[in-house]
């Protein structure tokens, strides 16, 4: 396996959850590397030092789909940002052969990424996470994205959203850094009739690794 291999970001995998896709139980797959450096992040380190979690080996997750699907009515893939791996595609396919649904969760600044998804039919919904106001993107993402990549790229899965409303979801973490007026500026963004989950954020147990929005795992508490 090489470093451009997309099987080399997958680093962890927890069996069952039952609020990572609600109404679906599922198992998360989790693949490592992100695109932004969110100060709030949490799975920091999946994020930006996935060497740090062991590979889960292909065939390893191919015997777990096939031994538990029966348990499941769904995958969620998550990381990290899945649509910042390479290759992301041979992942999605291999999963799909499982026959579950897919739910890949992504932060919205690769549309094009979205839009080729789409458009192979290998995921049947997107829980894209709406990080506030166009105007507080650089400092929600570390400096990542500015105002105006964020309100393009946002833009573009907004209106992927009109075409396919039954294959997209938003949300949005109320991070230290969002009023209450932020939170309903992001719902203004969204397009008409959809509505905007919002999640609770969670402080740190320790400065390094971030309990994620859910608030139900830390990071680097993965099952593999």
């Amino acid at each position: 396996m090489t470093k451009s291999d997309p099987w080399n970001h997958l680093r962890g995998l927890e069996p069952l959850s039952l609020c990572d896709w609600p109404g679906h139980p599922c198992c998360v797959v989790f693949l490592g590397g992100c695109n932004l450096r969110c100060p709030t992040c949490h799975n920091a380190t999946l994020a930006w030092d996935m060497q740090s979690q062991p590979v889960v080996p292909q065939p390893q997750l191919r015997s777990f789909l096939a031994q538990r699907k029966r348990w499941l009515s769904g995958i969620t893939v998550t990381g990290g940002e899945p649509t910042a791996v390479h290759g992301l595609g041979e992942i999605l396919h291999e999963l799909s052969l499982s026959g579950l649904p897919i739910k890949l969760d992504t932060n919205g600044m690769l549309p094009e990424a979205l839009e080729a998804i789409l458009a192979e039919g290998l995921v049947t919904r997107f829980a894209v996470d709406v990080k506030g106001p166009f105007a507080l993107y650089p400092a929600l993402t570390g400096g990542a994205v500015t105002e105006a990549a964020a309100r393009s790229n946002l833009t573009r899965v907004f209106a992927l959203a009109r075409t396919r409303p039954e294959a997209f979801l938003f949300r949005t973490t109320k991070v230290p850094l969002l009023s209450a007026d932020d939170i309903a500026a992001v719902r203004a963004l969204l397009p008409s009739g959809f509505s905007l989950t919002t999640q609770d954020y969670t402080a740190p147990r320790r400065s390094h690794a971030l309990t994620d929005s859910e608030a139900r795992r830390t990071a680097g508490n993965l099952v593999n």
